[in-house]
């Protein structure tokens, strides 16, 4: 592949082992043919040299950076040219035009409030929630987004797990190979990148997968979902409700047992709490009766109302999901800095759009992207290895660790002075059962570009103050599959993201297609309030905001497989959407 611009010389440089100065970058990239004077510059290196610097190019190249003995001498004006290209860090083709979609922001309500659970609506109303203030632009685009000021307060979390992490390394020793010294001249301030990974459960994994395991985790489940309730319902157990007499007024909070349609078509949920069950019936004339349909085994609800005559059955009143307020206020950062998301990127598969994901390596490298701070990828890196039935017919690679090792390579095409966080997915080499733990020391050894950090899937991740709730998304099958078109489906996977939020859990039903591994805590509930969540596995963009909150699905960077075009899935390649720290607004970016 020709060496067209800075960043493919920084990727060839770091494939090879060598840091970089930026001079030396300008250097060669205005040399009239790059790759063969990047050749002899590498050969003019002693051989124990870890950066090449100008000095080894001008010793290829003429003594002024003018000539260059390899294929005749060039004008002063053409390395002048090439040289303030490079120093604006251009990739090639940046610059054209740009399709914009601005969406209306909510008109959110940014009081002065702490992430709590206040607030509340009383009644169970139809989910609902509207985009972001979003600019959509196409591959090559440099618009500058429309910014939507989003005041609010910053607060963290006091996860007892959680690891702080403020500050980078020097960029000359970041990372394994890492042209940091490259990238760290567009303009990042290392000084002030801050993460913080709360909620990660590797490496303390308890589960034996015992009968006590699974009473364990979902005891856990109800008593930290149920505690969102309590302030709303003045609720009995199940025990105390069971021998109340006829036409009293009670409330309960329960895990949905069952739910079942009557011959008359009203709705009866069992709810199950630490001392039994008790049956809830929601007659379908309520106001709030279409949210049943939304309702999922499993998952933990409120009810309140008045018993039957005979003390058999809760008429109920009103429903209570666990939910985010309505009221709720997200964090911001203190500094205009960018986040991009990305997930499923399936290195290893036949399908992988390697030039769509050059491009974006490229455009990274460019000033207009030297906000970009971050980069968090909600799973699947590689394709993986027996994955789904006939799939070693659609591998570029069949080695599991020559796949990790490949996207190792793509990832060091990323600008070093940038912090990049991973979770894992279901094509990923660790567990398929959810929670499922970062990726083991092997992997992380392959995968040293930048110093990344591995966390668990999920996990909540903190970036400058604001809160990244990152889940790879299996659980967004069953939704889509379990409720109504306009509540969920693949072609607006945040309407799903949109549920997992109302009900405080990201895989809420268990015993259909979902794995849960029972531990001695659920770390698949939503303790604390996201400002941004994110997700990936439906290969669909799709963005929005629930309740003040920003969901993202940020697509794939793999073309249709033969299996996705079986059951007429059209993913959305190669697509960024970068997250205005300060504001939350979300600019989509398509590289393909």
């Amino acid at each position: 592949m020709p060496l067209e611009g800075p960043a493919r010389i920084v990727s060839e440089l770091t494939s090879r082992g060598y840091n970089a100065e930026r001079e030396a970058v300008t250097l060669l990239a205005g040399a009239d043919d790059p790759a063969v004077a990047l050749e002899r510059a590498v050969e003019a290196a002693p051989d124990d040299a870890l950066k090449i610097t100008a000095d080894h190019v001008r010793s290829v190249i003429g003594p002024d950076g003018t000539r260059d003995p390899i294929d005749g001498a060039g004008s002063s004006d053409d390395r002048q040219r090439f040289a303030n290209e490079t120093e604006a860090t251009e990739a090639p083709g940046i610059g054209g035009e740009a399709d914009v979609d601005d969406q209306a922001p909510d008109d959110d309500d940014h009081s002065d409030r702490p992430k709590s659970d206040e607030g509340i609506g009383a009644e169970a109303t139809r989910s609902s929630g509207e985009a972001p203030s979003v600019e959509r632009t196409r591959v090559d685009g440099a618009v500058e987004p429309n910014r939507v000021d989003n005041p609010s307060v910053s607060s963290g979390t006091n996860e007892p797990d959680s690891r702080d992490v403020s500050g980078q390394s020097p960029p000359e020793t970041k990372g394994s190979g890492s042209a940091a010294s490259v990238g760290s001249s567009t303009g990042r301030d290392q000084a002030r990148q801050s993460v913080r990974i709360d909620n990660d459960m590797t490496g303390h994994s308890t589960g034996t997968g015992t009968y006590k395991d699974f009473v364990t985790v979902f005891r856990d489940r109800y008593e930290r979902l149920s505690a969102k309730l309590q302030g709303r319902v003045n609720r009995r157990p199940a025990s105390a409700i069971q021998s109340m007499a006829g036409g009293q007024e009670a409330a309960m909070i329960g895990m949905v047992d069952d739910v079942r349609s009557t011959a008359s078509g009203h709705w009866l949920i069992d709810l199950e709490d630490t001392t039994g069950t008790f049956p809830c019936l929601i007659m379908k004339d309520r106001e709030f009766a279409d949210a049943v349909d939304e309702i999922l085994m499993d998952e933990v609800l409120a009810v309140e109302g008045t018993l039957s005559d005979d003390a058999g059955i809760l008429f109920v009143d009103s429903l209570h999901f666990p939910d985010v307020p309505r009221t709720y206020s997200p964090s911001t950062a203190d500094r205009p800095v960018k986040a991009a998301l990305i997930s499923d990127v399936h290195v290893g598969s036949q399908e992988f759009v390697a030039e769509a994901w050059h491009r974006f390596a490229d455009w990274l490298h460019t000033e207009e992207a030297s906000d970009v701070e971050y980069l968090l990828i909600a799973g699947d890196m590689v394709e993986g290895v027996g994955v789904y039935p006939d799939q070693d017919e659609e591998l570029d690679i069949i080695d599991i660790y020559e796949q990790y090792e490949a996207f190792s390579e793509y990832l060091k095409e990323v600008p070093g002075d940038m912090e990049i966080v991973m979770v894992p997915g279901n094509h990923d080499a660790v567990r398929l059962a959810e929670p499922q733990p970062g990726f083991d020391e092997e992997l992380r050894e392959i995968m040293t570009a930048h110093d990344a950090r591995f966390a668990s899937n999920p996990a909540f991740v903190t970036v400058e103050g604001v809160t990244f709730l990152l889940y790879h998304g299996v659980s967004l099958d069953e939704l889509i599959a379990e409720l109504p078109d306009e509540k969920a489906s693949y072609d607006e996977p945040h309407r799903a993201m949109y549920q997992l939020l109302k009900k405080r859990h990201v895989a809420p039903q268990f015993g259909g297609h979902m794995r849960l591994a029972p531990e001695e805590r659920d770390y698949l509930v939503m303790e604390e309030i996201p400002d941004v969540f994110h997700t990936g596995h439906v290969h669909k963009l799709g963005y929005g905001k629930y309740h003040n909150v920003t969901a993202i699905n940020s697509g794939c960077w793999q073309a249709q497989t033969a299996f996705q075009k079986s059951v007429n899935i059209d993913p959305d390649v190669g697509f960024a959407p970068i997250v205005h720290l300060d504001t939350l607004d979300v600019t989509i970016r398509k590289f393909t």
